[in-house]
């Protein structure tokens, strides 16, 4: 074979294994007449790249602060949307810590972004076609920070196009409103403020309810949207699903690393807002003042009365706890504890896949300890006799691994995902799908193992846009085709199961998980034993 032929054999070789890894080549496209589509408010301007259409900061609502949200006012002529929007006002950032987790910031690249109250409440769209009657599944991406912080951008793999292309679906992700901002409950005010709770959750029903009539001309089936979030994301899909007024504006539900069983209490969430209230030196008389304060003030008015009220409970304060901004039971716009008391009736006929990530929140994988180090450690943390019965458990369920895994491995996400899972199933109505993502990553010597957020690169189909987190190795790229497959096939069909992988049962008493590594298999209820002894 000439050396030529060898280098072109070669080439094509990288390229089977790394399609993600192509450089895309086609034009960059727009004008009114290719990349333009109507909506409800107005025609508005996106580009073409590469066959993807895409649209960035589309306004889906406008809100008063402390206000429900409205449709977005209407325009004359053409809005650019090429641009993606201002986030949500949000106080400290991942992107902005300075402590020692190196690792975790080089990973995830986080992007840096405009904050801006009045103009935050936008979504971005990414789809193979538009105005051409085609009915594509949606994907609609809620973004992760808990209720504090994030936005639908805030990650590089976060950028739709690849999975629109690969799946020949249409992918949308948004930001809304958090933190005090988005989560106070004024409800205690009556009057206007009657329905001032869970805004951020009100803002993320506005945007389905965009979708729903405005998704068709961007080549969508809005009889096919599936809701996703990742950590806080997950959190706020589980309390879309207690919400009647988002009931048929989605189809199935995808719940990764952010299951939450309850909400906060209608009683606490009021006496917060009220203490807030007081410590921006406002009244309920005054209250139409609220506006005109910064938003600085405002989060620093909502700190001291969360400190208020976690004095007055004794000290405690657990982050998604008793107090917090965070979402509320409050009878109405939430109509029940997302799953502590059964699953929501009103979302019975809706799949759901859920899952979490071996290691989550315990990164720094490359630090080693000793088996006595890791027994004293365990000991301080479970008990003498718990901690002997978890190392011979972990050595039977993950054979040959260092000693140090035991530390790194986190089963509060994973015991309250089969939780979800197993009140899910008891439901009796459209199934539940559980897995477990195990794959270590080997940039910085392995320092973010399966941590917290690890699965986004490779289910968003963007393994090579965030290679400081995945390494961009092969393994990872064949990885990433069989995730995005199963994610692919539950948005179409409401069930996971997809090339590559093995025959993946919905959960029931035999507790088929999926794990997710270099070889992926199906195990049916492998690590119950540990999830009991670690909680």
């Amino acid at each position: 074979m000439k050396p030529y032929s060898i280098l072109i054999a070669s080439l094509l070789m990288v390229a089977g294994c790394c399609q993600n890894s192509v450089v895309k080549t086609g034009p960059i496209i727009s004008n009114e007449n290719e990349t333009a589509v109507r909506t409800a408010s107005g025609m508005v301007e996106g580009y073409l790249d590469d066959g993807i259409y895409t649209f960035k900061g589309i306004p889906y609502a406008k809100a008063e602060r402390f206000m429900p949200p409205q449709d977005p006012d209407t325009w004359i002529g053409i809005r650019e949307c090429k641009v993606y929007g201002p986030k949500a006002p949000q106080n400290g950032s991942l992107v902005y810590d300075n402590s020692p987790k190196t690792a975790y910031n080089f990973g995830f690249q986080f992007n840096m972004e405009a904050q801006d109250e009045e103009n935050c409440l936008v979504l971005n769209v990414w789809t193979p076609g538009i105005n051409d009657g085609k009915k594509r599944p949606v994907f609609v991406w809620f973004h992760g920070g808990g209720y504090a912080g994030g936005s639908g951008i805030d990650l590089p793999c976060y950028e739709g196009r690849s999975l629109a292309e690969k799946g020949d679906i249409v992918v949308v992700t948004l930001n809304h409103r958090l933190n005090v901002l988005g989560y106070i409950d004024l409800t205690a005010l009556g009057g206007k403020y009657s329905k001032s709770v869970n805004l951020g959750q009100q803002d993320l029903v506005k945007s389905l309810e965009w979708i729903n009539k405005n998704i068709a001309q961007f080549g969508g089936d809005p009889d096919c949207v599936t809701i996703a979030g990742q950590s806080g994301g997950g959190m706020k899909v589980s309390n879309v699903m207690a919400m009647p007024s988002a009931t048929g504006l989605y189809h199935r539900a995808v719940v990764q690393s952010g299951t939450i069983l309850t909400a906060g209490a209608k009683e606490d969430s009021q006496k917060l807002g009220l203490y807030t209230i007081e410590e921006m030196g406002l009244t309920p008389e005054t209250m139409d003042k609220a506006a005109d304060i910064p938003y600085a003030e405002v989060a620093a008015a909502g700190d001291r009365a969360l400190a208020r009220c976690i004095a007055e409970a004794g000290g405690n304060g657990p982050l998604f706890g008793r107090f917090s901004f965070g979402c509320i039971e409050d009878g109405e716009i939430i109509c029940q504890q997302p799953f502590a008391n059964g699953a929501p009736e009103i979302s019975k006929d809706v799949p759901m896949l859920i899952g979490t990530n071996l290691n989550e929140f315990t990164y720094a994988n490359d630090v080693e300890h000793s088996a006595a180090e890791v027994k004293e450690i365990l000991t301080k943390k479970l008990g003498a006799e718990k901690a002997e019965s978890f190392i011979a458990e972990y050595e039977k369920v993950y054979p040959g691994q260092p000693d140090k895994a035991m530390l790194y491995s986190e089963f509060g996400a994973r015991g309250r995902a089969l939780e979800q899972a197993r009140i899910k199933n008891a439901q009796g109505g459209a199934k539940a799908y559980v897995y477990l993502f195990t794959w270590q990553s080997p940039v910085d010597n392995g320092a973010l193992g399966a941590c917290h957020g690890m699965e986004l690169p490779f289910m968003f189909n963007n393994v090579k846009l965030q290679r400081e987190m995945t390494g961009a190795t092969k393994e990872a790229y064949e990885l990433e085709d069989k995730i995005t497959n199963a994610w692919i096939a539950f948005i179409k069909t409401g069930d996971p199961n997809a090339k590559g992988l093995p025959k993946w049962d919905s959960f029931d008493e035999k507790g088929a998980t999926m794990v997710f590594d270099n070889k992926c298999e199906v195990r049916y209820n492998h690590d119950k034993e540990l999830v009991r002894l670690a909680n």
